[in-house]
Formats: structure tokens, C-alpha cells, sequence
């Protein structure tokens, strides 16, 4: 009996290749041959599923987005129930920090794609959207910590995610670069966020 090909499998190895291909080299390394030997797969099967190197980054950044999803849930998870909404706003911006090898895998891969967003409108929007989605449910939740006594009452909550979130991705570049150990930075979104109480 024929074995059955998982088409979403195959499209997801030649992602995660991708990703590891610019997370170590930059997208300018990231060619069909590369992708291909990265994968351990030939060039025909990239080009089953990918007819252009544009495709393939636009599906490796939404696997980005998918492993940051995991790396939220993970945390929130560690975090414990209850989850107050502040407790979760720290677990959701520590998530965020590349402090581990994956994170940081991820965090490269994800710097090098931003920089060809700059150039291109359907990955310049993926970013766009990603990053509206953050900031209103960092918003909703320093509303609810607000509410609940947890913050100052006088808050803006869309400002102040808007602020949390530039916050982190500095402390990411900070982190990638070996500015701030995990630690550090760490105990600075601890610093801002009591600064909001």
C-alpha cells in the first residue's frame, strides 16, 4: 500500500531549513540548492511546494510566528493559574526575549526576514498584523491588571503596550548582541512594569 505524504509535514521541514539557513547565514544564503541540502530533500521537492524563494520566506515567517505562539503558551503555562492579567502580560513579554537556543535561533531568523520586509508588502504585513495583535492583548490585559488594582488606574493601555512591546524587542537585539545576560533583562521588564504600579 502506498505510504501517505503529509504535504503540511514537508512544507513545515523546508520552513524549519529555511529559518535555520537565516538564522545562521541571512536570507542572502537562502537559495532553492541551499533549502534543499538544508532539509536533506532534492531542489524538485522545494519546488513542489514552493515556486519561488518570496513563497517559501512568507510561509517560513509564519512558522516564526507559530513557534512564538508555542514559546506564549509555554510560558503562560509556567506562569499558573490563576492568571492575573499581569502575570500573564510578564509571562507574554519574557516570552518574547530570545533566552534560550531556540529563542534565539528564532530571533535571528526573525531579524533577517524583518530587514526583506522593509522591502516587501506581503511580509511587511504579516509583521504589521502580528505585531497589532500583541499590542491589543498586551493592552486588554494592563486594562484588566488596571482594573483590579494591579496598576496605577490613570494608565493609557494601548501607549503603555506600545512602550512594553518597543522595550522588548530592544532587549532582544540587546540580548542577541550579549549587552544584558537573561537575567538582566529579565529584571528590567520587572523594573517597568512596577514602574506601572
Amino acid at each position: 500500500m502506498p505510504r501517505r505524504v503529509d504535504h503540511d509535514e514537508r512544507r513545515r521541514q523546508i520552513a524549519e531549513a529555511v529559518l535555520r539557513i537565516a538564522a545562521g547565514r541571512g536570507l542572502e544564503a537562502v537559495s532553492m540548492r541551499e533549502v534543499a541540502a538544508e532539509a536533506c530533500v532534492s531542489i524538485g521537492r522545494v519546488q513542489h511546494y514552493f515556486a519561488s524563494k518570496d513563497q517559501m520566506l512568507v510561509f517560513a515567517a509564519g512558522r516564526l510566528r507559530e513557534h512564538l505562539e508555542q514559546r506564549i503558551r509555554r510560558s503562560l503555562a509556567a506562569a499558573g493559574p490563576p492568571h492575573a492579567p499581569l502575570r500573564s502580560l510578564r509571562a507574554v513579554l519574557v516570552a518574547l526575549l530570545p533566552l534560550d537556543r531556540d529563542g534565539r535561533e528564532d530571533a535571528r531568523a526573525g531579524a533577517a526576514v524583518l530587514i526583506r520586509a522593509l522591502g516587501e508588502a506581503e511580509l511587511a504585513e504579516r509583521y504589521r498584523s502580528g505585531r497589532s495583535d500583541v499590542v491589543a492583548t498586551m493592552a486588554e490585559w494592563l486594562r484588566s491588571a488596571a482594573d483590579a488594582g494591579e496598576l496605577r488606574g490613570d494608565l493609557d493601555p494601548g501607549l503603555e503596550a506600545s512602550v512594553l512591546l518597543a522595550l522588548v524587542g530592544g532587549l532582544a537585539s540587546d540580548l542577541l548582541l550579549g549587552h544584558h545576560t537573561p537575567e538582566q533583562a529579565i529584571a528590567i521588564i520587572d523594573h517597568q512594569l512596577k514602574r506601572l504600579s
